[in-house]
């Protein structure tokens, strides 16, 4: 038997409280059947994010948790991340019931994220640099919610597949957002406060708690916000 695929953080919501919950995806690679390391970088570069969208909507009932993978990578057809969302989605409906869910993926965490918000309860997704190969399905994503922020002089990830990627939800009847970050690369490391508090942001405006935030500075928008403040997705 594979271990739990969600992990709540220690603060925050109790699952017998959750009104809401956003689940936050890590990257990995793109062929890789070992298991997670006890030191998962990966892992460890979304937890300023987890926590920064707890401070966000402290107070308002929104569960914050992690999904674990069962292996380190995307492999082909298996798609073994996107299993692993699947599941941290069953086992949310088991503690909390049918709530109201946004996905916070990075790279092959953000590829995971956009492929499973087919699931009901996802409303939305916000995707941090990801990887978005050409061809992937959109239809699923009509009537979501989808942002993607992505510096453009990423070496690992391709800005330009995630600009296409969003023209072509947007086609599915995806409401889109794409921001080109001025900094930060693959890893998110320079103004990392920025990509960190956008990401709160929108989560929250996803949820239908806050106005959608405007661009980071120096940010250009790609795809203009979908729908004004206090939108419910």
């Amino acid at each position: 038997m594979p271990r739990p695929a969600l992990l709540p953080l220690f603060t925050g919501t109790p699952p017998s409280r959750a009104k809401a919950a956003v689940l936050v995806l890590h990257g990995g690679r793109a062929d890789d059947l070992r298991p997670l390391p006890p030191v998962n970088l990966p892992a460890w570069r979304m937890r300023p994010f987890a926590t920064a969208i707890a401070r966000t909507t402290a107070h308002e009932g929104v569960l914050v948790a992690h999904v674990r993978y069962q292996y380190r990578g995307w492999n082909g057809h298996h798609a073994h991340p996107v299993t692993d969302t699947r599941r941290a989605l069953d086992e949310l409906r088991a503690l909390t019931g049918s709530v109201p869910v946004v996905l916070i993926g990075h790279s092959l965490g953000g590829r995971a994220a956009l492929r499973a918000a087919g699931d009901p309860d996802v409303k939305g997704v916000v995707a941090l640099a990801p990887w978005c190969p050409p061809g992937e399905p959109t239809a699923h994503l009509h009537d979501r919610t989808v942002v993607a922020l992505h510096d453009e002089a990423d070496r690992v990830t391709s800005a330009a597949d995630t600009w296409a990627f969003l023209a072509r939800a947007r086609t599915a009847g995806a409401r889109v957002a794409g921001i080109a970050m001025p900094r930060g690369g693959h890893a998110m490391i320079r103004d990392a406060r920025q990509w960190q508090r956008f990401t709160a942001e929108a989560a929250a405006a996803l949820l239908g708690l806050a106005p959608f935030p405007e661009a980071p500075t120096d940010s250009a928008e790609v795809f203009a916000r979908p729908g004004g403040p206090g939108d419910r997705p």
